[in-house]
């Protein structure tokens, strides 16, 4: 009876965990590159940004991330088989990874936070795609379930990564040209 309602919570805390994740490294950006603006501009913004990080990260992100995870054991706990499904196995391990992506992004928001900029836009700007790429994988293993479509769905993954960096590349050609684009 309860596995509806708690699979729904479940994915709900998982849009808004990823939606903290894919917003948390923009700010990361803005907050770097506020940093090379003049004075009283650069401290004006970036006490600014450290509040809207500050709230997104422990009001929204970390909360979801919780929730998601909890609600992700007690769907395992009622379906305890899926733990012995490859598809899982590889999923739990794309989610290891997410914890780790969260778990560096809170190094660098608690480093921006004391005003330490130890990373480029540019970095940042890619850094912000390694969350998109583990949405992809988790879905499409979560869909197809079975290990040789995942496997292309892995191989897509490369390819978006691929598109995805010369997308950003791209963007840096059109910005250098047009510094206000």
């Amino acid at each position: 009876m309860l596995y509806p309602y708690i699979k729904s919570l479940h994915l709900i805390f998982v849009v808004t965990w990823f939606a903290g994740l894919f917003y948390i490294p923009r700010l990361f950006i803005y907050h770097i590159e506020a940093w090379q603006k003049p004075s009283p501009e650069k401290e004006i913004l970036s006490e600014q940004l450290k509040l809207m990080t500050k709230r997104l990260w422990y009001i929204i992100t970390w909360p979801s991330a919780i929730l998601c995870t909890l609600f992700a054991i007690w769907l395992l706990v009622i379906q305890p088989v899926w733990l012995q499904e490859a598809w899982m196995q590889v999923k739990l391990g794309f989610v290891a990874l997410l914890f780790v992506y969260h778990f560096k992004c809170h190094q660098i928001f608690k480093q921006l936070q004391r005003n330490e900029v130890k990373y480029t836009s540019r970095f940042m700007r890619i850094w912000n795609e390694v969350a998109t790429l583990v949405l992809f994988a988790i879905v499409f293993l979560v869909i197809l379930k079975n290990a040789f479509n995942w496997i292309y769905g892995v191989v897509g993954i490369v390819v978006l990564a691929i598109f995805l960096m010369l997308g950003i590349r791209l963007y840096k050609r059109i910005r250098d040209k047009n510094p206000n684009a």
